[in-house]
């Protein structure tokens, strides 16, 4: 199996909020959607993230949606940005979008500055500098 990534799907319960955080609140542009059910961001060369409705979702896995807890895996998804600043901005952005902001940024112990924020469904998002890795103008990181 090739070491890759090409798409993260996030079960939310209601894709308009959804929508409304993600493009109206943080500006993302969608490639394709169907409301009420799925929307798809391409968020990097190659990175695709879905919003789709947990309902479907459960479904889909065989489960029950109730058995789907969003946002409480020990999981993170992580926006890395070349400066202490743009981790400022971006989560000021967040927090006007109607974000819960769980972690005002700060240094970190690692040597980096970040901060964290919850979408509406919970999922936590990292906004992260580290000043050892290289993020070009694309957005994409080298580590």
């Amino acid at each position: 199996m090739e070491q890759q990534l090409n798409f993260i799907t996030l079960g939310v319960r209601d894709v308009a909020r959804s929508r409304d955080f993600y493009v109206g609140g943080l500006g993302w542009t969608p490639r394709l959607e169907v409301p009420g059910e799925v929307i798809f961001l391409q968020v990097n060369h190659g990175l695709v993230l879905s919003l789709w409705s947990r309902a479907q979702m459960a479904a889909e896995l065989g489960v029950a949606e109730e058995d789907l807890q969003p946002g409480t895996a020990a999981v993170t998804l992580s926006h890395n940005v070349g400066s202490p600043g743009e981790v400022d901005a971006v989560v000021g952005q967040a927090r006007k979008a109607g974000a819960d902001v769980a972690r005002s940024p700060r240094q970190q112990a690692w040597g980096g500055y970040s901060g964290y924020f919850a979408d509406p469904d919970g999922f936590r998002w990292e906004v992260a500098f580290n000043p050892g890795w290289a993020v070009d103008d694309a957005g994409r990181v080298t580590v």
